[in-house]
Formats: C-alpha cells, sequence, structure tokens
C-alpha cells in the first residue's frame, strides 16, 4: 500500500487530505513543518509528499530545495499544494523539482486522481542510465549532464526536459507531449513555459544546444 506524506499546516486541510487518501487505498502520516517531516524521512522514504508552500518556519519551497539535494529524497515524487495562483509561483516550484502542482480550493476527485496519476509515472519502466547525443551526456541516477566532458549545471526541470529529448531522439515531441511528461499537468501559459525552459536549456548546453530543433508550430526534437 503506497504511503503519502502530508505536510500541511491546516489540521482542517490535513484530515480532508487523509480522509480521502485512506479511502482510496493509501496509507498516511501527517507533519505540520519541516522538522517534523525530516524526522519522519530519517526513519522511512514515501512514495509520494503533498507538500504546502504555506508553512510556519522554513517555507515549502525552501523544504522541496532540500528535498532535492538529498540523494536519499531526490526522487520522491513531490505535489505542491498552496493557496498561491500565480503563474510564476508554480513556475518557482516546478524549476524546483515539484512533479505537479495543486491550488487551493481543490476537489477530492482531482487530488486523488493527480496522486495516482504520478504514482503510474514513477513506476514506468527503468530508463537508461547513460543517455549520450553526440557532444551531451546525461547519467540519470547521478544527475549529471555534460558537454565535451564538463559539467553543465541545469535547473531540475531543464534536466527532465533534456532527458525526455534524448529518450526521444530523432522523434518531434509536442509541448502538450513535454508538459504531460515534464510537468505533469497544464495550466496557462503552458506553450510559454516550454519555450523559455527550452530557450535556457540550448543557452547552458552551448553550441551542443543546436541538436535541439524546434518543429514550427508542433514542439521540438533531438536531433541525432
Amino acid at each position: 500500500m503506497p504511503l503519502i506524506y502530508i505536510v500541511e499546516d491546516d489540521v482542517n486541510i490535513r484530515e480532508i487530505q487523509r480522509y480521502a487518501l485512506k479511502n482510496s487505498g493509501f496509507e498516511t502520516e501527517e507533519f505540520s513543518c519541516k522538522e517534523q517531516l525530516c524526522q519522519a524521512l530519517e526513519q522511512q522514504i514515501p512514495n509520494l509528499i503533498l507538500l504546502d508552500i504555506m508553512l510556519p518556519g522554513e517555507d515549502g519551497l525552501s523544504v522541496l530545495k532540500m528535498l532535492r539535494h538529498d540523494p536519499a529524497t531526490r526522487s520522491i515524487p513531490v505535489i505542491m499544494v498552496t493557496a498561491k495562483a500565480l503563474e510564476m509561483d508554480k513556475v518557482k516550484g516546478l524549476d524546483l523539482g515539484a512533479d505537479d502542482y495543486m491550488t487551493k480550493p481543490f476537489g477530492i476527485m482531482e487530488l486523488i486522481s493527480r496522486v495516482k496519476a504520478l504514482l503510474r509515472r514513477t513506476k514506468e519502466v527503468e530508463e537508461e542510465t547513460i543517455l549520450t547525443n553526440g557532444r551531451i551526456a546525461l547519467d540519470s541516477k547521478k544527475r549529471i549532464v555534460s558537454v565535451d566532458q564538463a559539467v553543465c549545471e541545469l535547473t531540475y526541470k531543464e534536466f527532465e526536459l533534456l532527458k525526455m529529448l534524448l529518450l526521444n531522439r530523432g522523434i518531434v515531441l509536442t509541448r502538450d507531449q513535454i508538459m504531460d511528461q515534464v510537468w505533469g499537468f497544464e495550466y496557462q501559459g503552458e506553450s510559454r513555459t516550454v519555450d523559455m525552459h527550452i530557450k535556457t536549456l540550448r543557452q547552458k548546453l552551448g553550441e551542443a544546444g543546436g541538436a535541439i530543433k524546434t518543429v514550427r508550430n508542433v514542439g521540438y526534437s533531438m536531433k541525432e
């Protein structure tokens, strides 16, 4: 039975989430702050974390950053839950490594659907450890990208975007496909978000970034 950690300082919201998840066959543990979560992570790694942004002390974005920098927690699927609805708040959370994003108030059925969808994605067939294309090399386990053997620093989403392109070399990917795989949800302005990340990814890869081709009115592909 999948274990879900709920990190939320509002008792009423925690109870609603716990009730819905348990009725859908999930185990849950609840925490109101970073300190409680860290203590639990030392004992057991969950299958997924529901993480609120507005927490006492360190906020959810700081907690997310901590999770993504620790090798022991780096791969835990995280859904951000927040009252904030601005697009830039979503982009910031996603760039730090959130797998999905929900804005309060939300429906219980939507919550369960997103949790199940994210868990399904994490159970996909294990991918190749090392992906290469010309001068570019990506190590999935170490989460390192290099160009001509020189390390290239990427954000979490830039890394996932590059990995998707490498796994689908020679295949044209639509913006919707990229959003579904890399971001896991849809929101207004999604095309701009994909385009923005492609632009910064190309810049960071330097001349090697030219292998990422734009297919007009469709999407992008990685040239073999």
